[in-house]
């Protein structure tokens, strides 16, 4: 075992499309106490490693972005990732993506030109980009796609995953609620619908509050289905989190979903949370659609 081995550092390479929350997790790692270091050309990556080193354990956790901003010296990023898997430092390639339509307007609402583009063209850019990026992202450790995250929820998340206190190597379950009507969540493992159980979207008392809210609690728990649906969901769970363990994973996303994504779906996922946390799992629940506003909420309930 080499010193690069022994040192024990946790590299964390993050890249992406841009506008998808690199920054973010920057700011966040940091918060963390990662020593970070942003738009890095990648032929230095290898120098700063050995840098680390020589800090004699007074830096174990790096966080570098490495992105197409770094022009021409970006494209030397496969070459620098391996030299330093042959110097012997374990590293993670974390990826972040979101939708086009997302993408342009975070660009828009910022008023910045995409580094790619030659025209001016945001949407231009965002796809030249991808093309540039497709090899990379097949090498990432982890993708997350932000496009429904708000930052605070993203945040959340990069907490829960990378996060070094004691508990950090115990197994992470990502679980969000959401409204099969505002679309499902991209980088879902497990997708369970919730749409079957009653719906207190129709009673008058219930109709504003959401899942978190006992009196929901109580209208949705009270009935039998639901009580034999939950049973069953964390008897499905107490057999695939030990296979998933065996087969090397160290994170699930879970993702329930009702109409609206209100009620039924946040009851539901939070006793799913619940559950697993019992079993010993770190989790990390989102509500994505239960904070939307009434009027987007509460429309087109026709699919029960």
């Amino acid at each position: 075992m080499n010193a690069a081995e022994k040192s024990g550092i946790r590299f964390l390479v993050i890249t992406g499309l841009s506008g998808a929350g690199k920054s973010e997790v920057i700011k966040c790692l940091e918060d963390l106490g990662y020593f970070c270091v942003d738009n890095l050309p990648p032929a230095l990556i290898g120098k700063f490693a050995e840098l680390c080193l020589q800090s004699e354990g007074r830096v174990n956790h790096v966080a570098l972005v490495v992105d197409i901003r770094g022009g021409g010296f970006f494209d030397a990023i496969s070459g620098a990732l391996e030299d330093l898997e042959e110097t012997g430092f374990v590293y993670e390639v974390l990826f972040l993506e979101a939708e086009e339509n997302v993408l342009v307007r975070r660009f828009k609402e910022s008023r910045r030109r995409h580094p790619l583009s030659t025209t001016g063209s945001i949407l231009e850019g965002i796809r030249a980009e991808r093309e540039r990026l497709g090899e990379l992202r097949g090498k990432a450790t982890r993708i997350i796609d932000t496009t429904d995250l708000s930052v605070r929820d993203f945040k959340r998340q990069i907490e829960e995953i990378y996060g070094h206190d004691e508990e950090g190597e115990r197994f992470l379950v990502l679980v969000t609620s959401f409204g099969f009507k505002h679309g499902l969540p991209l980088d879902a493992d497990l997708v369970f619908d919730v749409r079957f159980l009653p719906n207190p979207h129709y009673v008058e008392s219930l109709h504003n509050l959401d899942g978190n809210d006992q009196s929901v609690v109580d209208y949705v728990m009270k009935w039998p289905t639901a009580v034999k649906f939950l049973d069953r969901l964390c008897d499905m769970m107490d057999f695939l989190l030990p296979q998933y363990r065996k087969e090397g994973r160290r994170t699930l996303s879970i993702a329930v979903g009702c109409t609206g994504g209100q009620h039924r779906s946040v009851v539901i996922a939070n006793r799913l949370s619940e559950f697993l946390r019992l079993r010993g799992c770190r989790v990390a629940i989102t509500h994505r659609d239960s904070t939307l506003p009434a009027h987007e909420r509460q429309s087109d309930l026709s699919s029960l």
